[in-house]
């Protein structure tokens, strides 16, 4: 494999800290080995690859899950369990110039029907993912802020048929927001889950429906076989009709080689409280379970949990070793402590940081692979995965089938990816990109 960042960035380092390893126990694998036959091998086990794997199976297609690590290693096991709008960045003009209104209103409700899909899977099957949150709060950190927010309430109407509510700066702390805000606007769509308890369903999931997951099984190459394609692994190989990756901010330069400069994996770094007492909530004045985040473009996401620990996540580091880790969850920490400074004595014994990935063409992409007859991919869900990603898999299990999807299936998720410049040196534009987004965050 082919990677953008140091082999630090892809081992078991910087997700040392992750608290939702501590929340659910995942059972092992075996991995793969010797030779295979598979309808259709998925190369990646987070949330794009299991939700493909579970729908192929419950079709009657012989699925095989091939994950480097573990399931849920990558970014679908560390993220912030926001399930929630959002997988792509282009706002509505562009959209409307590029794709037209009705492709920009289709994937609007593509995103809707993303989160219903997570919902519906954990509600049919009464899974506890210690989901919480109404909706989701953005928080103004400037007055300004607040004034565009009360424009949005159009946008909401408009693209998701909902009505946003806005909370007054003076009327936050009734509402147990009280962290310095301008004022907020909440909206009723989404909530906040555990990603480690809804991945060990997934995966649970699939297996009963006949999927075969293998751990510790990365694919070293996939190669045309005739008309079919042969997978191979450190131990042995599957030859498969169609083949779907799915591995993200994760992804590998070769594996296929059109996807070289074709995606940018970004850090975004967490860090977890103890639980908080009930006198400490009421000395901040934070007592709201939102899942919320900021109106920064270096935005800041946070929630409290049900068991009364505080997720504080920001944008992580543009570089990966042991003291670019150690920084950014020092900024983490910093950062926290500025917003809520009567926790400045709380500890946050869990700090981890993981990769999300962006498109050059800022939108997610979920479709045959070009002059790749048989492949498959989905990427690039911007930061908003959990519902993004689940949604992008079981896209790919009707596209794998031929069949037309009857979900939503807009113009902007079929777009091909375009490439980043600079290639694989791309990641050298970020430094300049983040000291922009801060600028214009003052």
């Amino acid at each position: 494999m082919r990677r953008i960042y140091p082999d630090y960035a892809y081992s078991e380092a910087p997700r040392a800290g992750c608290w939702w390893d501590e929340t659910c126990e995942a059972p092992d694998r075996p991995a793969q080995q010797g030779d295979a036959r598979a309808d259709v091998v998925i190369i990646g086990g987070g949330f794009t690859g299991l939700n493909a794997a579970l729908h192929l199976a419950e079709a009657g297609v012989q699925a095989t899950v091939l994950e480097a690590e573990r399931i849920g290693f990558g970014a679908s096991g560390r993220n912030g369990g926001f399930c929630c709008l959002g997988g792509g960045m282009l706002e509505d003009a562009a959209l409307d110039q590029k794709f037209g209104r009705d492709a920009r209103l289709a994937w609007r409700q593509a995103e809707m029907a993303a989160i219903r899909q997570v919902e519906e899977f954990i509600a049919t099957r009464g899974i506890d993912v210690d989901r919480h949150s109404e909706g989701e709060t953005q928080l103004a950190h400037r007055p300004r802020d607040f004034e565009e927010m009360r424009s949005k309430l159009t946008y909401y109407a408009e693209n998701y048929g909902v009505t946003g509510r806005l909370t007054e700066k003076a009327d936050l702390g009734a509402e147990g927001l009280n962290a310095g805000f301008e004022g907020a606007l909440t909206v009723p769509i989404g909530f906040g889950l555990n990603p480690r308890k809804y991945l060990t369903a997934l995966a649970q999931a699939a297996e009963e429906a006949g999927a075969t997951l293998y751990h510790r099984s990365p694919a070293t190459s996939v190669a045309r076989a005739g008309n079919a394609f042969e997978v191979a692994t450190p131990r042995g190989r599957i030859r498969a009709e169609n083949v779907i990756i799915a591995t993200n901010g994760y992804s590998s330069e070769d594996l296929p080689d059109w996807l070289a400069a074709r995606y940018m994996p970004t850090q975004s770094t967490v860090i977890v409280t103890r639980p908080l007492s009930e006198a400490e909530l009421s000395a901040q004045g934070w007592t709201s379970r939102q899942a919320c985040y900021d109106s920064r473009h270096l935005l800041h996401y946070f929630r409290l949990m049900p068991d009364n620990r505080m997720l504080f996540g920001v944008r992580g580091g543009l570089l990966s070793n042991p003291a670019s880790e150690a920084r950014a969850l020092r900024r983490a920490r910093a950062d926290f402590e500025r917003m809520f400074p009567a926790w400045r004595h709380v500890e946050t014994p869990h700090g981890w940081s993981g990769m999300v990935c962006i498109a050059r063409n800022r939108m997610p992409f979920v479709g045959a692979v070009p002059e790749q007859k048989g492949m498959f991919a989905g990427l690039c869900y911007h930061g908003n995965g959990v519902a993004m990603a689940s949604y992008s898999g079981a896209l790919l299990a009707d596209l794998v089938q031929g069949h037309r999807p009857e979900r939503p299936y807009p113009p902007p998720m079929r777009a091909p990816l375009a490439r980043f410049e600079l290639g694989r040196f791309r990641r050298a534009v970020m430094p300049f990109a983040y000291a922009g987004f801060a600028l214009s965050d003052r």
